[in-house]
Order: C-alpha cells, then sequence, then structure tokens
C-alpha cells in the first residue's frame, strides 16, 4: 500500500494572456487575457495563441499520453508561445516559463476564478509531460482531473501533476488533488532522509514547477539507488503495479 510522502523542495503569462511582448515591452493585458486581445476566452484551449505554429519537441515522446493530457500540455505551449513568444519544448529548462505564468495567473484569479480550471489543467499537464519524457511513466487521466495520476514506470512513484499546478496557483495545499509523491511505504525514510537536507523555500517556490521536478529528481535517484543496491535495476512498474 502506497503512503503519501509531502514533495518538499526542499512576470506576466499569456495564455490565457495578453499578446506576446518582447523583454521589456509594456505589458498590454492580464494574464487572465485572450491572446491579442481578440476576446479569446481563457476556458478555451483552442481559442487562446491558436494562430501560434508549434515546433515538435526537441526529444522523441517515449509513448503516448491520452488526448486530454495531450490537449492541454498543447494548450500550455500556445499560452506561453502567445504571451512570451517562447516555444515550451518539453524539456525541464522551460519550466520556468510555467512558473511564471502561474505566477501572474495568481494575482487574477480574485477576480476571475472561473479561469482556475484550464490554467491549472494546462499547466499541469505540460509539467507532468516534462516529468513523463524525463523519468518514464504512465498517465490515468479517466474523469476530473482531481483523479488523475502520473504513474512512474522506472521507481514506484505516482502523483498528480494538475494537483501540483493547482497547488502553485493556491500556494497551500490541494485537498484531495494527491499532488505529493505515493511512495512504497519500504521507501519513505529513505527519501524523507534526502528531503530533509534541502534548504528551506518560500511557499512562492516551494509549490513552484521547477522546485516540483526538482524534487521529483531527488527522489527519482533515491529510489532509483535503492532498487540498484537490491539488484532489481530492470523492474519496471505499470499501471497494475500501482492499482
Amino acid at each position: 500500500m502506497a503512503t503519501d510522502t509531502p514533495s518538499d523542495p526542499p512576470e506576466r503569462t499569456d495564455d490565457v494572456c495578453g499578446a506576446a511582448r518582447a523583454a521589456g515591452e509594456p505589458e498590454p493585458g492580464g494574464a487572465l487575457d485572450g491572446p491579442a486581445g481578440d476576446g479569446a476566452d481563457a476556458s478555451d484551449p483552442e481559442a487562446a495563441g491558436a494562430d501560434v505554429e508549434l515546433e515538435p519537441p526537441t526529444e522523441p515522446d517515449p509513448g503516448q499520453a491520452p488526448p486530454a493530457v495531450t490537449e492541454l500540455a498543447a494548450a500550455c505551449v500556445r499560452f506561453v508561445a502567445t504571451r512570451y513568444g517562447a516555444m515550451l519544448d518539453f524539456t525541464p529548462d522551460t519550466l520556468s516559463l510555467v512558473d511564471q505564468w502561474l505566477r501572474e495567473a495568481r494575482t487574477e484569479l480574485a477576480a476571475r476564478p472561473e479561469a482556475a480550471e484550464v490554467v491549472q489543467s494546462a499547466a499541469g499537464a505540460y509539467l507532468g509531460e516534462v516529468m513523463r519524457r524525463c523519468f518514464g511513466g504512465e498517465w490515468f487521466a479517466d474523469g476530473d482531473p482531481s483523479g488523475w495520476r502520473l504513474y512512474l514506470s522506472r521507481v514506484y512513484c505516482a502523483y498528480n501533476p494538475v494537483g501540483m499546478a493547482r497547488e502553485a496557483l493556491l500556494l497551500e495545499t490541494a485537498e484531495g488533488w494527491h499532488a505529493h509523491f505515493e511512495l512504497d511505504p519500504g521507501e519513505r525514510d529513505a527519501v524523507e532522509a534526502r528531503l530533509a537536507a534541502l534548504p528551506p523555500a518560500e511557499d512562492d517556490e516551494f509549490y513552484a514547477p521547477t522546485t516540483r521536478f526538482d524534487v521529483l529528481s531527488i527522489v527519482f535517484e533515491a529510489l532509483r539507488e535503492s532498487l540498484r543496491s537490491r539488484g532489481l535495476d530492470d523492474v519496471r512498474f505499470t499501471a497494475q503495479d500501482y492499482a
């Protein structure tokens, strides 16, 4: 039975955002506005950034994500491209742009709370795809996004990237969204010892997608070391192992 381990560590964006602009250029709209002032709805991924031509990722996709995840991750790419003129390519270095988008969106959600769902879903799908392509894994993405999971394949670790994005907006734990790592109970102490060595972080940094990726890197390596030490380097986990 898996247990939850907190994923300790430890601007202005356009998606749902204003027209893309060069660094230092005055900002024409808020983080939850449609692209280029055309009246696009923040809740419509197809409308936001629809004219932005996407380039393929720099690395091949190891397997396929479910259609719902693919669509939302692509929406995140369009949103950020429209806002910043920068193309997300599903590499870890691009997560700083997602940090910025969420940071800006957070300041405006009090006035437009209806945009929260599409922001967190698009950002979480993109974050999860960056993680999946880097570490290997399989999505469960049926039903409401609060129940989604990313099941890693090379270590036993599951979590909901959309829940992580939700927490980045709220700057607090999102109950019921499973944003923290579900681990084998036998691995918990070793992982927590690694995470305890991390320096403290302010909430904005603690919940940021870049931090979540960095923490997952530490968790992943700790779990891989444990498997190697037991001669289980070739073990792979599937969705059935998480049932």
